[in-house]
């Protein structure tokens, strides 16, 4: 098998600090993997068998209800480590992680974690961090799901998924993978018909754009506004 290029992954937040070697030294027990648009890196309750660095591409971290209920948690981008249920004292994972796009990721044997966050306190740190920061946002999306108005919700996803996986485009910040009205609305807890109604609204305003599975923020300031419940900005 061929070796993995440590540049692909020496810029990446969870490797920060790590020397030369340390990389190739983690990357020596990595198997890469190709995941088609919309199958799975993992499922929810399987076994943790792996963990994973992303690549290329999007994720779309999705949580079943136990009456059925499809949940989108988040979105997750580029250089994104994921799967590790030990940070969350699991063995088994917390939720599904679907490819929202055609993804490359690379794969390490759970037993090895232990292993490597001993060895490697930085890449331990980093990727704790990580976890924290996802704990921090489900935290503070459970509170606007209590407390916000629809709208100020709706224009906080979007500005997370600019956070996440934006990047800088001629009209704008775009959000740089197909996301789909109905998405927005589950991930809101609202209505695809609510949801419609503010992206439109919002464009008429020349806040964002919006197309077949795009959507391009052309006013952040304006839209920061908006989810602090400042209308008049």
């Amino acid at each position: 098998m061929a070796r993995i290029d440590r540049s692909l992954i020496a810029h990446m937040d969870v490797f920060a600090g790590l020397s030369p070697d340390d990389l190739d030294v983690i990357l020596e027990r990595a198997n890469s993997s190709r995941i088609p648009k919309y199958k799975p890196v993992f499922e929810q309750e399987a076994e943790a068998s792996r963990f994973f660095l992303l690549l290329d591409g999007t994720v779309r971290v999705v949580q079943t209800t136990k009456d059925g209920h499809q949940i989108i948690a988040r979105y997750l981008g580029t250089g994104s480590i994921i799967g590790i249920a030990p940070a969350i004292g699991r063995t088994t994972y917390p939720a599904s992680a679907i490819a929202a796009v055609d993804c490359v990721v690379l794969c390490w044997p759970m037993a090895l974690w232990p292993e490597l966050t001993a060895r490697f306190p930085l890449f331990a740190a980093n990727s704790y961090k990580a976890v924290g920061a996802r704990l921090q946002e489900t935290q503070e999306r459970v509170i606007e799901l209590s407390v916000a108005q629809v709208e100020q919700r709706v224009a906080n996803a979007v500005l997370r998924l600019v956070r996440q996986i934006g990047r800088k485009s001629e009209d704008g910040l775009l959000i740089d993978f197909p996301i789909s009205r109905q998405d927005i609305a589950e991930m809101t807890g609202t209505t695809l018909h609510t949801v419609s109604r503010l992206l439109s609204s919002w464009e008429d305003l020349g806040v964002i754009k919006s197309g077949r599975q795009k959507v391009t923020v052309t006013d952040p300031h304006r839209l920061m506004l908006i989810s602090e419940g400042k209308k008049d900005g």
